[in-house]
């Protein structure tokens, strides 16, 4: 089976965009054809200023909120990014492959560093060399196929560029991935700003819904959803975003077509109404089994201990065998029976 990593990483509450785009994807179907590893990549959350119990709860909750998803920890293996060292590990090593032009040429890196600049400040060492810690991500479990968004590809071609080159200065050790487009994601914009995706960073956007909001909350945001002008329900994506965004939405719940959608309907309030409807029916299953979940929080942690030590077993021999192809000692093992402390 093809191996395929995935990552959520614990910035912000996880929204209806990360569910309809990915998170049930990967239930229905990736767990299924794939030997499939889904992380809570909290490292990467400490690239940017941040409060630490805030990630360790959203850790946690992102966590909770994969397995309410329908992940099954007995057909993939879920995990916490930082519970196995081996990313870490791995990460130096390629940073040592990788070059201080290919990292400042990272789009992301740009675009931010030079808005902290304008504000007079300055990012992280660590936001710098992130795109290396993904590329340890998944170049430690030989991923065949990482599925991404295209603000993403980016940095899945640089894991492709360190695997090759590493292979061919230090003999061949990691498998080279390949990005792959979800085949079924939605595309959810924000309900306020259609022209932008439903982001989780936004913490206080009324254009986004989140998995955990409550039912009157979901119908006030999209009964609140910017629509455009004119009077007429047609699906049109260029020209009329907002109406767009609430059929694409309605689709991807009820298993619809978006054009054949807007033809059954007269108005836009109708439309918001339903589309509301079916985002409070499509969450509910997943908030229902979330609550069970913080009811008994040893499940969660039992999954991520098993999960943890699974991908553990994965990981390691790929990256023992990166150390010692870069030209480290392996470990020395302590003799039997010599006194405290002696090695071999």
């Amino acid at each position: 089976m093809t191996r395929v990593f995935s990552g959520v990483k614990p910035t912000g509450h996880l929204t209806l965009g990360n569910y309809l785009g990915a998170l049930r994807r990967w239930a229905a179907v990736d767990q299924h054809e794939a030997d499939a590893l889904f992380c809570v990549v909290d490292l990467h959350a400490l690239t940017v200023d941040h409060d630490p119990a805030r990630v360790r709860r959203l850790s946690r909750q992102a966590a909770s909120l994969l397995l309410a998803a329908g992940l099954d920890p007995e057909l993939c293996t879920v995990f916490v990014q930082s519970h196995v060292d081996e990313h870490a590990r791995l990460s130096y090593v390629l940073e040592c492959v990788a070059t201080d032009g290919e990292m400042r040429r990272m789009i992301q890196y740009k675009e931010k560093a030079a808005r902290e600049q304008r504000r007079g400040g300055s990012v992280r060492l660590s936001l710098l060399t992130y795109p290396v810690l993904m590329a340890a991500d998944i170049l430690a479990y030989g991923a065949g196929e990482v599925p991404v968004g295209d603000d993403q590809r980016q940095h899945v071609e640089l894991a492709r560029d360190l695997a090759v080159r590493f292979n061919q200065r230090y003999g061949h050790t990691f498998v080279v991935p390949r990005a792959t487009r979800p085949q079924v994601a939605a595309r959810v914009m924000n309900l306020q700003d259609p022209t932008s995706k439903m982001g989780k960073s936004d913490d206080v956007g009324p254009g986004i819904v989140y998995l955990l909001d409550e039912p009157d909350v979901v119908r006030k945001k999209v009964m609140r959803a910017v629509t455009d002008s004119g009077r007429e329900v047609v699906y049109d994506r260029e020209a009329r975003p907002g109406l767009a965004n609430l059929l694409e939405i309605l689709a991807a719940c009820t298993d619809g077509d978006p054009e054949s959608l807007a033809g059954a309907y007269a108005s836009y309030g109708d439309l918001k109404r339903d589309t509301a409807e079916a985002v409070v029916e499509v969450l509910r299953p997943v908030q229902e089994r979330h609550k069970e979940l913080c009811a008994d929080p040893g499940e969660v942690e039992a999954v991520l201990r098993a999960g943890a030590e699974r991908a553990r077993a994965m990981a390691r021999p790929t990256v023992d065998a990166a150390y010692r192809a870069i030209g480290l000692l392996e470990p020395l093992a302590e003799t039997v029976g010599a006194g405290a402390g002696s090695t071999v």
